[in-house]
């Protein structure tokens, strides 16, 4: 089931309240690491995870921690894009992608 999409939770910590803070989004597994991407980087979830890269990931009923940065590769965001989105439009545009690399799982 590597590169392809799936949904899972991202929980990042507020980057006001320090609260937890949980969204369902469509996540990308490509070489072993997970990616989330958004149109913007104004989504409260990217700010959080931007602000404090120690995030958890839940899927496959478990969750797993992880530390998220940006990525600033411009042909792997479009890479992530094209599996996100296969064959639709949308997967050409440009788009603000967070990896997450999981600490304490194997992605295969």
């Amino acid at each position: 089931m590597n590169n392809s999409a799936f949904k899972a939770i991202l929980v990042t910590k507020g980057r006001k309240t320090g609260k937890e803070h949980s969204v369902w989004l469509r996540a990308v597994r490509y070489n072993e690491k997970l990616y989330f991407s958004r149109h913007k980087e104004d989504g409260d979830w990217i700010k959080n995870a931007i602000e404090n890269p120690e995030v958890k990931v839940k899927f496959d009923k478990s969750s797993f921690s992880g530390k998220a940065s940006l990525v600033n590769d411009e042909s792997l965001a479009k890479k992530i894009s094209e599996l996100k989105y296969p064959n639709e439009e949308r997967a050409n545009e440009k788009r603000v992608v967070l990896e997450v690399i999981l600490l304490d799982y194997k992605l295969n």
